[in-house]
C-alpha cells in the first residue's frame, strides 16, 4: 500500500523545471559568504597587502626587525604576554560563568594559550578561538553556550579597543584625528537612532514568537555576561590591563626598532596598529597591521620604513609570547594519546610488537580458511579430560590381538595354519 502511495505521488508530482538564473546567483552568493570562502579570502588579501608592502619598502624593514631582537626583548615579551593571558583568561571564565557554564581558571589560561598559539600560527588569525569554543563547549556539555561565551569574551575585547581609541584618537594628536573630529557627530547621531529604535521596539511590545523569544534570550545572556554586577566590574578591570599590556608590546617594539618617539606620540599609532589587527584580512595577524603602522608612521614624520619595522617586530614578540601554547598542545596531545592507548591494550600490543602481528595473522588463516567470514569457535579441552578419555577408549590389548588374527589378516596365529574352525 505504501509503495503504490509513494508512486502515485512521484506520477502526479510536477517535474523540476530546469534552474534558474536567480537561484544560481544565490547559490554562489551564498558559497562566498560561507566562511571557508571568507577565510581564504582574508588570507589572500593579507598575502597580497604584505607582498606590496615589501614591493614598496623593501625586505630590509624586515629583516632589520628580526636582527634587533635579542634574549632580554623576548623575556621582556614573554612577560607581557603572560600578564595578557591571564587576565583575558580571567575575563573569559567570569563571561561563562554569567552565561551558566562552569570554567576553572587554570583550564582557561591553558586554553587561551593554545588558542593565542593557534592563532598566530594559523592562517584566519581567529581559528584558535574556534577551537576554543568548540572545545569548551563539548567539555561543558553545551556547545551552543560555550560558543556564545567566547564570542562575547571577544566582544567585551574589541568594545574596550574602540572605545580606547576612539578616545584617544578624537583628544591626542595623530594622523587621523581631523577625519575623527569630522565623523564623530555623524557616529553620535547613529548611535542615538539605534538607541531609540531600541527603545521602541520595547515599548511596542511586539507578540511573542520564536524569533523574538531567541533574540531576548540572546540579549540576556549577554546582559548577564558583560554588564551585571557580578561580571562587569572584572570585564571591565580585566578589559583594560589585556589593553596596557598590548599598547606596552607595541611601545616594546618601536623601542627595539628605534623608532625615537615618546610613548605620548606611540600611543595613538599603537591603537590604530591595533584596530587594523581587528580586521578578518590577515595570515596569523600579519597584513593590515603592517600597512597601517607604515601609512601612520609615515603620515607623523617617522618614516614609513620604521613604521613597517616596528610592525615586524610586534608581529614577532607577540608570536613568541605565544609560545607556551604550543606546550600546551603538545602536552594535551601526548596525554589524550596516552590515555586512548590505555583504554585499548591490544592496539598497544599490536603497536609494540607490529612484526609478530603480523607472522601470527597467515597461520591463522591457514588453520581456519573460513575464518574471515564465519570464524568458528575454538574449544579447549583440559589436559586430564584429554588423558581420561584417552585411557577410556583405548584400544585393548585383547582387542588388538583379535584385530590381527581376522581372516585376511597375513599374521599366523600361534603357527597353526588357518581354518575356518579358528575362526
Amino acid at each position: 500500500m505504501s509503495t503504490l502511495t509513494g508512486e502515485t505521488a512521484e506520477a502526479e508530482a510536477p517535474a523540476a523545471g530546469p534552474p534558474t538564473a536567480g537561484g544560481g546567483v544565490r547559490r554562489v552568493l551564498g558559497r562566498l559568504g560561507g566562511p571557508a570562502v571568507r577565510t581564504r579570502l582574508g588570507t589572500l588579501a593579507g598575502v597580497v597587502i604584505l607582498a606590496v608592502l615589501f614591493w614598496r619598502l623593501g625586505t630590509g624593514a624586515f629583516v632589520d626587525g628580526v636582527r634587533r631582537i635579542d634574549v632580554a626583548t623576548l623575556a621582556a615579551a614573554l612577560g607581557i604576554g603572560l600578564v595578557t593571558t591571564v587576565f583575558s583568561a580571567w575575563r573569559w571564565a567570569l563571561v561563562a560563568r554569567g552565561v551558566g557554564i562552569r570554567l576553572p581558571f587554570g583550564a582557561a589560561v591553558a586554553d587561551y594559550y593554545r588558542a593565542l598559539f593557534l592563532n598566530a600560527a594559523l592562517p584566519g588569525g581567529v581559528l584558535g578561538d574556534v577551537h576554543r569554543a568548540v572545545r569548551h563547549g563539548q567539555d561543558a556539555g553545551d556547545l551552543g553556550r560555550g560558543v556564545r561565551a567566547v564570542v562575547l569574551e571577544r566582544t567585551a575585547g574589541q568594545l574596550a579597543l574602540f572605545a580606547a581609541g576612539g578616545a584617544v584618537l578624537l583628544t591626542m594628536p595623530s594622523p587621523v584625528r581631523d577625519q575623527m573630529r569630522a565623523a564623530a557627530p555623524l557616529a553620535g547621531l547613529g548611535l542615538v537612532g539605534a538607541c531609540a529604535v531600541v527603545l521602541a521596539l520595547r515599548m511596542n511590545r511586539v507578540p511573542p514568537g520564536r524569533k523574538p523569544r531567541a533574540v531576548r534570550g540572546m540579549l540576556g545572556e549577554a546582559r548577564r555576561a558583560l554588564f551585571s554586577r557580578t561580571t562587569a566590574p572584572g570585564v571591565l578591570v580585566s578589559s583594560v590591563l589585556v589593553l596596557a599590556g598590548y599598547v606596552a608590546m607595541f611601545v616594546l617594539a618601536a623601542d627595539v626598532a628605534g623608532a625615537g618617539a615618546s610613548v605620548a606620540e606611540l600611543l595613538p599609532l599603537a591603537l590604530l596598529a591595533l584596530l587594523a589587527m581587528s580586521l578578518p584580512l590577515n595570515v596569523g595577524g600579519w597584513g593590515p597591521r603592517e600597512g597601517v603602522a607604515a601609512w601612520a608612521f609615515g603620515a607623523a614624520g617617522l618614516g614609513a620604513g620604521r613604521g613597517l619595522t616596528v610592525a615586524v617586530v610586534y608581529g614577532v614578540l607577540s608570536l613568541a609570547a605565544s609560545l607556551p601554547g604550543a606546550v600546551v598542545l603538545v602536552a594535551r596531545w601526548y596525554a589524550a594519546t596516552r590515555n586512548r592507548r590505555a583504554a585499548d591494550p591490544e592496539q598497544l600490543a599490536q603497536e609494540a610488537h607490529p612484526v609478530e602481528a603480523e607472522e601470527a595473522r597467515p597461520m591463522e588463516e591457514a588453520r581456519h580458511p573460513l575464518a574471515p567470514f564465519a570464524p568458528a569457535p575454538v574449544v579447549r579441552i583440559p589436559a586430564q579430560l584429554s588423558e581420561v578419555r584417552s585411557e577410556k577408549y583405548a584400544p585393548k590389548e585383547s582387542a588388538r590381538l583379535a584385530r590381527s588374527s581376522l581372516p585376511f589378516s597375513a599374521v599366523p596365529s600361534e603357527g597353526r595354519p588357518m581354518t575356518p574352525e579358528s575362526v
